[in-house]
């Protein structure tokens, strides 16, 4: 039976256990293939079903001496069996079913990281709608630009989770390919309906064409995928971190009743697991480095990809696990400051509005250059002058001269700036939607 993967976590798919449970699988379904085609006896497979198993110590003890770990594998599981054993493997070799079980773990583990982005993209659709009016500043090169709404930043990084979705989900049928053709993939000694049997009991698409080994363009997409989605997350994670200085203080990340941010300040509260993430991608991008250098091998097949990917694939689809996990529990429990968001939206007096002015002008028949000159002096008087750019716009002669109080005061109205949210927020969620009238 195909074990099944309830548990939130990928560590149970990579243990030996589990591993050898899917050999066993395989070698099983094999014979099975190879009985239903009249190739062997259906008594010897009956057979093998039903006393196939094996012992994690000895299988350990055999390869300390055969220093292959299939053969040991295939040792025990023979022994256990008994005289119809001896159809196990039967014109395999190991890539066969190495490659094949890969599979089996990396769609596994690919499915345990989508249902966590799919409660990702949960998490911050809520999340985004409940913010979606709460203006802020928004900030282009550290500095101040113009006004967006904290739910719109939300928005932007669902609408980037359910891109990484569908990318883990092509990843995941991508690398969902298994074969059994042979030492050099000739299928000289493997009867083609055999490998459809096995390929179609476990789930999985039968490669088309194969060398000794499926060929590793597959996994290092796989794995440039997960990078990908930790390259988003740790975008994300790098944003909260930022909003968390002590000079925006606009958001930051849960800190939890007895937690300590520091052993020497007591008033500490470190972003600790938004840098975590920020540190995981790293070594994502670093895996899928190595992925991609597991692509090229010799001729038919070499050793040299195989002791990376007992490293990279583990480690990545575990680390991307809890990178996942964490950043929903940051979501979720975000906090939020509306008032500094305000406060800083204010900061500037109403430089953030300086655009509206200058298409204002513009619309009453200037130069592009010289509205822009006018606006620019404008907001160099504030910065500097000390005053809000609202009161050096309203004592500008030459502004007042061509705009009225009225047309002035629409400039600086906030609500009329962020009209059209709703619009993006209807175009994002359901692909309709229409610019509120304004």
């Amino acid at each position: 039976m195909i074990p099944r993967y309830t548990l939130p976590e990928c560590k149970e798919i990579w243990s030996d256990e589990n591993k050898f449970d899917l050999w066993q699988e395989v070698e099983v379904l094999y014979c099975e293939g190879m009985a239903k085609y009249g190739l062997i006896p259906k008594r010897a497979a009956r057979e093998i079903r039903s006393r196939a198993g094996y012992n994690i110590r000895r299988v350990h003890e055999i390869e300390k001496k055969t220093r292959h770990d299939v053969v040991a594998f295939l040792t025990d599981m023979a022994n256990r069996i008994g005289p119809s054993g001896r159809y196990l493997h039967m014109g395999m070799t190991s890539s066969d079913l190495l490659d094949t079980v890969l599979a089996c773990q990396l769609r596994a583990a690919g499915l345990v990281i989508l249902r966590k982005l799919k409660r990702m993209r949960t998490i911050l659709k809520r999340q985004a709608v409940r913010y979606k009016h709460v203006p802020m500043v928004g900030r282009t090169h550290g500095i101040h630009a113009e006004p967006i709404t904290f739910g719109l930043k939300l928005l932007v990084w669902y609408a980037e989770i359910v891109r990484n979705i569908s990318r883990l989900e092509r990843a995941i049928e991508e690398v969902s390919v298994g074969k059994i053709t042979g030492a050099v993939g000739t299928m000289t000694h493997i009867d083609h309906r055999v490998e459809r049997f096995v390929m179609q009991k476990l789930g999985l698409k039968t490669e088309s064409v194969t060398t000794q080994i499926i060929q590793r363009d597959r996994h290092a997409a796989f794995l440039a995928t997960l990078a990908v989605i930790g390259a988003s997350l740790e975008k994300m994670a790098i944003e909260i971190r930022g909003l968390q200085r002590t000079d925006i203080g606009e958001a930051e990340e849960p800190f939890t009743i007895g937690q300590k941010g520091s052993s020497a300040m007591p008033h500490k509260r470190n972003p600790i697991l938004s840098e975590r993430i920020s540190g995981m991608a790293r070594l994502l991008r670093s895996n899928a480095l190595a992925a991609l250098e597991n692509v090229a091998l010799w001729h038919e097949r070499d050793i040299s990809h195989s002791s990376v990917e007992r490293i990279i694939l583990p480690d990545s689809t575990m680390l991307l696990a809890y990178m996942c996990e964490k950043f929903n529990w940051i979501v979720e429990n975000l906090r939020v400051n509306r008032k500094v968001m305000a406060a800083n939206l204010e900061r500037t007096g109403g430089l953030v509005f300086s655009q509206h002015l200058l298409l204002a002008l513009i619309g009453k028949g200037l130069s592009r250059d010289r509205a822009y000159r006018i606006v620019q002096s404008a907001a160099m008087k504030s910065i500097q002058g000390g005053v809000s750019f609202r009161e050096s716009v309203v004592g500008d002669g030459t502004i007042g001269w061509h705009l009225s109080e009225k047309e002035v005061n629409d400039i600086f109205d906030l609500e009329k700036h962020l009209g059209r949210v709703d619009f993006i927020f209807s175009r994002v969620l359901s692909g309709r939607g229409r610019p509120r009238k304004r």
